[in-house]
Formats: C-alpha cells, sequence, structure tokens
C-alpha cells in the first residue's frame, strides 16, 4: 500500500514539475530563453530541440539572439521560430539571428493567461489521474484481500490529502504566473 501512495505521491510531483515547465514557456516581462524549449527545428532529418542547436543571449528585455553552433542549421531555426505559436519573425543577419518581441498588449496577457489556465487545468487532470489509477490499484488490493477495508480507506484518506496538496501547488504556480502576466 505504501509503495502504490509513494508511487502516486512521485508521478503528482512530476505533474507539477511539467505544468510548472509548461508555465516558462509563457512569457511575461522580460523574454527569457525558456519560450524557445518546447520548439524542435528539422536537423538532418531530426526534429531535434533548439537549446541543442543553439545559444540564446538577451542583450535586451524584448530581444533574443540567437546564434546556432552550426551554421548549416540556421534556416530550420528560423522556420521553427517563425511557424510556433510565438507570433515572432525573427531577422537573419548570416550569423544570429535576433527575436524581437512586441511589447504585451492588454488583450495578448489575457489570452496569455488563458493559457495559463489551460496548461493549469492539464496539470491538475493528471494529478488526479493519477490519484484515480492509485485508488483503482487500492481497491483491487482490498478485493484481493490483501489488506482490509479500513487500511484501504486510510490510504485513500492519504490519497486525497496528496491529491489536494498537488493540486493546490499547480493553483500557485498559476497564480504567481498571473500576477506576473498583469505586471505591466
Amino acid at each position: 500500500m505504501n509503495d502504490i501512495l509513494d508511487e502516486a505521491d512521485d508521478k503528482m510531483g512530476k505533474s507539477v514539475e511539467a505544468t510548472r515547465d509548461d508555465f516558462a514557456t509563457i512569457r511575461a516581462g522580460r523574454i527569457t530563453p525558456s519560450v524557445f524549449s518546447k520548439l524542435n527545428a528539422e536537423y538532418y532529418g531530426t526534429p531535434t530541440p533548439l537549446q541543442q542547436l543553439a545559444t540564446f543571449t538577451s542583450p535586451e528585455p524584448r530581444v533574443i539572439n540567437i546564434a546556432p553552433f552550426d551554421i548549416t542549421a540556421m534556416p530550420a531555426i528560423e522556420k521553427a521560430i517563425r511557424d510556433s505559436d510565438l507570433g515572432i519573425n525573427p531577422s537573419n543577419d548570416g550569423k544570429i539571428l535576433r527575436a524581437v518581441f512586441p511589447e504585451l498588449t492588454e488583450e495578448r496577457r489575457k489570452e496569455f493567461i488563458k493559457q495559463a489556465k489551460e496548461k493549469a487545468e492539464q496539470g491538475r487532470i493528471a494529478v488526479r489521474q493519477v490519484r484515480q489509477k492509485a485508488k483503482q490499484n487500492l481497491e483491487k488490493l482490498e478485493k484481493d484481500g490483501e489488506v482490509g477495508k479500513d487500511d484501504v480507506t486510510g490510504a485513500e484518506k492519504r490519497l486525497d490529502t496528496m491529491t489536494k496538496k498537488h493540486t493546490d501547488a499547480i493553483d500557485e504556480q498559476l497564480k504567481s504566473k498571473e500576477a506576473e502576466l498583469l505586471e505591466v
């Protein structure tokens, strides 16, 4: 029973981490290279994460310079950024790409908050799915006669507490991301 609960806690923690990583891809205020973390470029026929193809520097709050390790990858990197949902068109000077992000309008901020809420809901769903699977495993133990009903009831209460802790963590992340997005 403890193994089931420990595994559920671990998986729920990973769901919270994944949600935190998703929030990092939503830009707010100063642009960070993490906005490119989910993008892949076609490199020698293989989709490759941009972080493995180039270095990113931020000379100004709304500008990211992208310097490819291999100049031949520049068109693929440029295409990946242009085709993404970031809404930017990088300029190419032959050695580096400059990605200039527009000022965040109120409408764009609201759009980003909506994205953040969707990502938070996906995280909460993932946590609840882990809870459901763990609960099924506990019920299976009871059905097989390995543990008693009281033990399962106690374990389910611990599981519910664990679930609440992790969904609250996601809600806190969402609240902080919303505050960051609304900050002008």
